[in-house]
């Protein structure tokens, strides 16, 4: 996804605002300031727009479009689609997980949690765990988790409140629960208060631990920011796929910004913002070319490091900031075979399918990678984007047949990686 011009000759001296980046969350202000009336200048250091939701041809022989980063989609308001006109759509995946397990006879299973047919899901976990209890328990527990979407997701777009004000409004026996669980405790006690079995606690922590290093009873209670950012999407917490990939909601911005008058350019890398009384200096560095245009406000669409270095200033990561997950694209010309019976792959792979997540074998694989160890067996989960969508492809390998396949494996920090990175990064994807 190429800017509409690269010419920066023909930029303006000064524009109401200049955006650093082009990620979704820069695309959409300059979308909404360009239908504002305002003038707007979009700066991207890479050749592509979208970062983190650019879609690439990641195999360069085959006609399929994958996002190296961002996949999914709960965050995005239908305010904002709406206001923007934005033509994009997702769709919902049938399952919503998969998870094998060996049963007590040695047999090979699966849990697995349907997004369609409740009564699928609770004659499968009925299979797990021998009665009714478990699901009972289950569905207590995604009642609390609903009830705390739909108090949080409504003030997405509001002025940022206060924990307090939150805990102010959380007034009934539900809402208290769901705020002492979700907020003041670790995530562990509720997961251990509402789920009994191991495979059943793994797959409730994944996503309070999928993008984060860190356990169900970490005291600094990251793990509990990470559960909420994963279930208060749409107010019920639903991930979907993104129709096109995630390139068709950077175009769907990009043509919001282009007919609202927005200025982009890509392969022009901001280098400097000088504060003024009334207007700044943004200093950029195009083709080898140093110049600078002036801007009454400047909003970065980038991360603290780079907000640091464009101000001048320095700055020191926190452990929370950690990435720990690697992620490995797939393409594939047949879905593999599962061992579990009864269970079709079209259905397995159709949602997060979970490999090696089970509650007590991910604080091992925590504690193993936090002392310097890739951990083994290594947990992780895939996801399939084409048995939903499979517009990403191009037709003559849909008629052959052929799946994307992404898997991202848990616990695997940044550190241990920063010595002997090609030989580790061979040695964990021998694991998987």
């Amino acid at each position: 996804m190429n800017s509409r011009n690269d010419n920066v000759a023909d930029l303006r001296a000064t524009y109401d605002a200049v955006v650093v980046g082009s990620g979704h969350n820069g695309l959409v202000a300059a979308a909404y300031l360009g239908l504002a009336g305002k003038s707007v200048l979009v700066l991207e250091r890479n050749s592509t727009i979208g970062g983190a939701t650019a879609s690439q041809q990641v195999f360069p022989d085959y006609d399929a479009w994958l996002s190296r980063y961002s996949y999914l989609v709960s965050l995005l308001p239908d305010k904002i689609v709406s206001d923007l006109g934005l033509n994009f759509q997702t769709k919902r995946r049938s399952i919503a997980s998969f998870t094998p397990y060996t049963d007590s006879s040695g047999s090979q299973k699966g849990l697995l949690l349907s997004n369609e047919d409740p009564a699928r899901s609770q004659a499968s976990m009925r299979d797990m765990t021998g009665s009714d209890e478990a699901w009972a328990d289950y569905e207590r527990l995604m009642e609390l988790e609903r009830c705390i979407a739909k108090r949080v997701w409504p003030t997405m777009l509001e002025p940022l409140r206060s924990r307090e004000s939150f805990a102010s409004g959380m007034t009934g026996p539900l809402e208290k629960e769901a705020w002492r669980s979700f907020v003041e405790e670790p995530i562990g006690r509720v997961i251990e208060r509402y789920a009994h079995d191991d495979v059943l606690r793994g797959l409730i922590m994944t996503d309070a631990k999928i993008g984060v290093h860190t356990h169900p009873m970490d005291a600094s209670l990251l793990q509990n920011r990470c559960f909420l950012y994963h279930v208060i999407g749409g107010g019920d917490g639903e991930w979907r796929v993104p129709v096109g990939g995630m390139r068709s909601l950077v175009d769907s911005l990009l043509d919001c910004c282009r007919r609202s008058g927005v200025d982009i350019r890509s392969s022009t890398e901001v280098t400097s913002v000088e504060l003024g009384a009334s207007h700044h200096t943004v200093g950029f560095l195009h083709e080898g070319k140093c110049m600078e245009v002036s801007a009454k406000h400047v909003l970065v669409n980038a991360g603290r490091k780079t907000f640091a270095k464009l101000f001048g200033q320095t700055w020191q990561p926190e452990t929370a900031n950690e990435g720990s997950v690697i992620k490995i694209n797939m393409l594939l010309a047949r879905l593999p075979k599962l061992r579990a019976s009864g269970i079709r792959p079209e259905d397995a792979f159709a949602g997060s399918f979970h490999i090696d997540e089970g509650y007590a074998g991910m604080r091992k694989s925590f504690e193993d990678s936090r002392d310097g160890k890739i951990p083994n067996p290594a947990p992780g989960e895939t996801y399939c984007h084409t048995l939903t969508d499979p517009s990403i492809l191009g037709a003559d390998l849909r008629e052959k047949g052929y799946q994307t396949l992404t898997l991202f494996g848990l616990d695997m920090p940044y550190r241990l990686f920063e010595a002997d990175h090609d030989l580790r990064k061979e040695q964990v994807r021998q694991l998987y």
